[in-house]
Formats: C-alpha cells, structure tokens, sequence
C-alpha cells in the first residue's frame, strides 16, 4: 500500500486530500473522505457561524482527522481562523494569501497548517513561517489558479523546501497520483473527482455538467482581473469572453462574477453560473463513494508503478 510521510504527520490512511472547494466542501463531503481514509476539508470561505456549524457536525459523522480551508482574502479569513482554534480543528489548509500572521496561533492550539502555492518563492516564504507542509497546485486544476503547471511546479518545490509537499490540479486517476509521487510529492490533493462523489452536496446539475464534460471543456476566465478561474464552458464564460474583448473596468467582471458559484453548485444553474472544475473533468465518468475514488486510485496507482518498473529495464 501506498504510505507517506503525510500518513504519519496527519494520521490518515492515504496521503490525499480533497479540495476546500467553496459552496460545496461542507461536513458530509468532509467526512466522506475522511471516514474513508483521506483528509476531508471543509470550506472557510463563508460565514463563520456556518463553518463552525459544519466542523461539528462532521465531528460527529468521523472520528477521523478532517481540516478546513480558509481562503485569507475572504471577509471572513479572520474569524474563521479564531474558530478553528476554539473547535480543535487539526489541520488548515489556506489559499488566496500568506498565512503568516495566523501561524503561531494556530500551531500553539496543535494545527498543521499547509497553504496552497502556486510559486517556488512562496513555497520558500512558506517554509519560513513556519508551516508543516504546503500544496503545490499547477494551473490544471478547478477554480483560482496560477500560471505553472503540476508537471513543471511540483519538482521544482520539491527541490526548493525541506517541508513535505502535496501536488495538486489535472489529478484525478491512479496515474496522475502515481505521476505526482514520482514527481517528489508526498501526496495529492483532489476537488473535481470528488465534485460526483455520493457524499458531495453540489446540485446534480452541476455533477451532470461534470460528467458530461470532454477534455477541452474548461475555460480560464477573469484573467484581466488578476484572479483567473478554471470553469466549464457555458453561457456565463461567453460573457466573460465578451468583456475581454471589449477591456471592460474591473467593475464589470465583479458585477458579473457575484453569486456565479453558489448560483450553479447550490441552485443548479449550470448555464448561467460558475461551474468550477479541472481539466480532468473529462476523465471523469461516474458517481461513487469516497471510498470507491480513493481506494480505486490508489490500486490504480499500484498497479501502474508496478507495470512501470516491470516495463522497464534500466541498464
């Protein structure tokens, strides 16, 4: 069985983690991964009082380690933070930031904090603060993203920090995992396979759209605002394709950027909403339990290493 470092440090059964995807990563997706034997996540990028609410109630359908992201640009960043140490929450995962003011509070109430990074120097900058791993995230995968790849971001973290790193984005099969492991990192990170997860709460329009979705189907939208977002394509990327054309101020993006997310993962606007996902959206051909996803990918990605080294003759 596939072990790493990451086992030990966060006591799971499988070095993988599902993505803090907000709208959708509540306490039923959470425990689902968690029960199964990965690190569920919970989203931070909402009210504080809901969060707290979702921690608890996965509280009570795990008794596994789960984590929750906090996403430090959000309104809420600073009082979710507080809460994570009133609720002995034990692992924080953050995006959108530096979690450096946040660090010492958060390791002297036990949490391992791992940020998400899309650079080589924040990675370094990371190290410094302090942090018990990170999560290198190429360009492939759902939502915010930055401009390198998995492929050629992760090694390069690898090289640049002595602290454990998890490779996230275009990963959602055994061979992506055991690509990512050849790669250096001591784990992964996974958000659209788990988006069709039996656990997952998003609209089934929105699983539907998912599931139906072809390798070229992913759009990167917003990238004149600085916040460029992987979406499916649909009528709303249309229209971010028309204020691009156009140089539209900032102000028309915002405007029609607001509520895009929960319009499509709660109430099932797939046409006019944001429908977040990777690339490997098209790879994505079924609904399954957490358990099914992670085991099957970890057999997957045994039994690839394994093809692999029978294949090859190193002389």
């Amino acid at each position: 069985m596939i072990h790493s470092e990451l086992c030990e440090l966060l006591g799971i059964k499988y070095p993988i983690f599902q993505g803090g995807m907000a709208w959708i990563a509540d306490a039923s997706l959470a425990a689902g991964v968690s029960n199964a034997g990965g690190l569920g996540i919970i989203t931070g990028n909402a009210p504080v009082e809901w969060v707290r609410d979702e921690v608890r109630k996965a509280k009570k359908l795990t008794d596994k380690p789960f984590g929750v992201n906090i996403m430090l640009l959000g309104e809420m960043a600073e009082d979710v933070a507080k809460m994570v140490c009133e609720e002995g929450v034990k692992v924080v995962t953050t995006g959108a930031g530096n979690p450096g003011k946040y660090v010492e509070m958060w390791k002297a109430h036990g949490i391992k904090v791992i940020p998400v990074v899309p650079s080589v120097a924040l990675a370094k900058r990371m190290e410094r603060s302090g942090v018990d791993a990170v999560i290198a995230e190429g360009m492939e995968g759902g939502g915010h993203i930055g401009e390198l790849t998995t492929m050629a971001l992760v090694p390069q973290v690898v090289d640049a920090v002595n602290i454990p790193v998890i490779a996230a984005g275009g990963i959602g099969d055994g061979r992506g995992l055991a690509a990512a492991l050849m790669l250096g990192a001591v784990g992964v990170q996974v958000g659209t396979r788990f988006l069709v997860a039996e656990e997952c709460t998003v609209h089934q329009n929105y699983k539907q759209k998912v599931l139906e979705a072809k390798d070229i189907d992913t759009q990167v939208t917003g990238r004149a605002t600085g916040h460029p977002v992987r979406v499916l394509r649909n009528r709303l990327t249309r229209k971010f394709q028309l204020l691009e054309k156009e140089c539209a101020p900032l102000e028309a993006y915002e405007e029609l950027g607001r509520g895009a997310l929960s319009k499509a993962a709660k109430y099932g606007d797939v046409d006019n909403g944001s429908v977040m996902a990777g690339q490997i959206a098209g790879m994505v051909k079924k609904e399954q339990t957490c358990r099914e996803i992670i085991e099957e990918m970890f057999r997957e990605a045994e039994e690839k290493i394994m093809e692999v080294q029978n294949k090859m003759i190193v002389k």
